[in-house]
C-alpha cells in the first residue's frame, strides 16, 4: 500500500521544512506540496518531494495534488499540522480494518491554555454529534473512495466540509492520534472572536452562501 501525502500551501516556507522533516522521518511514500501561489515559491525541500502549482484556495489545491498523487491512499494535511506520535501505526491499522472508509485525528493545539482545551472539547463534541471534521484534522482516505464520492471541488474555502459531507457519517473513522495544529491565529484574534467566526462562516457554507463571498468574512 502505498500512502501519499497532500499538503496545501501559500506563503508557508517558513512551515514545509520541518512538516516534510517529520513525515520523511517516518517514511512516507511520496510527498506533495500543492502550492497556491507562494512568493517566493516552495524550494530546497531534498528528494521525495513534489512541488506542483494550483489555483490558490484549498480547493483547487488539494484537487491539483490528489490529480499529481500515486497513492493507493491520501493524506490531506495542514503545513501548520504536526501528528502525533503513533500515526503511522493508527494509519495501517485503518487501511487494514476499515478499507472502505476514510478516517481523521483527533484536534489538538500546540498552546498550553485553558482555552485551547476548551476549544479542543468543542470540536470533539462537534465531531461526534455532526461528524464535521475540519481539515486541520487531516483527512486519510482511499483512492477508491476519493473517486467515488467526486474528490475535491474547486471551491477557496469549506472544502474539508463540503468533502466530509459527500463521505458521510458511515463512512468516518475517527484515529484516536492528536493532530496537532498551530493556535497562532486564536491567540492572534482570541478565541472567542475565533471561534465566532469559525461558526459563523459554516452557517453561512450551510445557507449556501458562495464560498468565495465566505472567504472573504474567514481572512
Amino acid at each position: 500500500m502505498k500512502l501519499s501525502v497532500i499538503i496545501p500551501a501559500l506563503n508557508a516556507n517558513h512551515l514545509l521544512p520541518a512538516a516534510v522533516a517529520r513525515l520523511k522521518a517516518e517514511g512516507v511514500d511520496e510527498i506533495i506540496i500543492a502550492d497556491g501561489g507562494s512568493t517566493p515559491p516552495p524550494s530546497g525541500l531534498g528528494e521525495g518531494v513534489q512541488v506542483i502549482s494550483a489555483a490558490s484556495g484549498r480547493g483547487q489545491q488539494l484537487q491539483a495534488g490528489a490529480a499529481a498523487a500515486t497513492g493507493d491512499w491520501l493524506l490531506l494535511l495542514h503545513a501548520d499540522t504536526r501528528l502525533g506520535d503513533g500515526w503511522r501505526e493508527a494509519v495501517w491499522d485503518h487501511v487494514r480494518d476499515n478499507p472502505g472508509k476514510a478516517a481523521f485525528f483527533r484536534f489538538a493545539l500546540d498552546d498550553a491554555s485553558p482555552a485551547a482545551r476548551r476549544l479542543e472539547r468543542v470540536v470533539a463534541l462537534r465531531c461526534r454529534l455532526l461528524a464535521l471534521p475540519y481539515g486541520d484534522q487531516g483527512l486519510l482516505i482511499s483512492r477508491r473512495l476519493y473517486g467515488a464520492v467526486g474528490g475535491f471541488r474547486p471551491i477557496p474555502l469549506m472544502e474539508d466540509v463540503d468533502i466530509v459531507r459527500r463521505i458521510g457519517r458511515a463512512r468516518l473513522v475517527t484515529l484516536d492520534v492528536p493532530a496537532v495544529t498551530s493556535a497562532a491565529r486564536y491567540r492572534r484574534e482570541g478565541y472567542l472572536r475565533r471561534m465566532g467566526r469559525n461558526l459563523l462562516c459554516l452557517s453561512l457554507f450551510f445557507a449556501g452562501v458562495d464560498p468565495a463571498r465566505i472567504r472573504k468574512i474567514y481572512a
